[in-house]
């Protein structure tokens, strides 16, 4: 099977991007930087790319300068096993300039949009019983963060 995975452009901030994910996310590291050569439009010895890892998951960033910015068309969704993770992705990822959204969603300082969601919303949603699935989407809908107290209170009907 090939290899996957995603890159994400910047204007100038690749490695201080990667280094910010890599101190967020557990797990992770930095495999490898490239530099521009001196045939590139990039500054010779400045980065090119970033290869990085999130918790098993490849990523490269690339500084490829201004012409394009990132928006919700694509985000990286984060599931999440409890309240505690959530809190700690929700609040880490928007810190520091980010945008706090609504239903989970996020930009962080880079304007990269993440889903910060517990790995049981998508249960609650697709649940057979569709009177459950429409309170809890109602519910997450009137949320910024994600509270799982209240999803299980929509989803039992309280």
């Amino acid at each position: 099977m090939p290899k996957m995975m995603p890159c994400l452009w910047f204007d100038g901030q690749a490695e201080e991007a990667a280094r910010f994910y890599t101190s967020v996310f557990k797990n992770s590291k930095i495999k490898k930087t490239m530099y521009w050569g001196s045939t590139g439009p990039g500054t010779k010895g400045s980065v090119l790319t970033v290869q990085y890892e999130l918790d098993g998951n490849d990523f490269l960033a690339l500084n490829g300068g201004p012409e394009f910015k990132f928006n919700e068309a694509i985000s990286i969704s984060v599931e999440c096993k409890d309240q505690e993770e959530v809190d700690y992705y929700w609040e880490r990822l928007s810190a520091n300039g980010g945008e706090k959204g609504q239903c989970g969603w996020l930009k962080d300082k880079f304007g990269v949009s993440w889903q910060v969601e517990p790995k049981v919303l998508p249960q609650m949603l697709m649940d057979k019983d569709q009177q459950k699935a429409d309170r809890v989407m109602t519910a997450m809908m009137a949320m910024h963060k994600i509270d799982i107290a209240e999803l299980e209170r929509a989803y039992h009907g309280h």
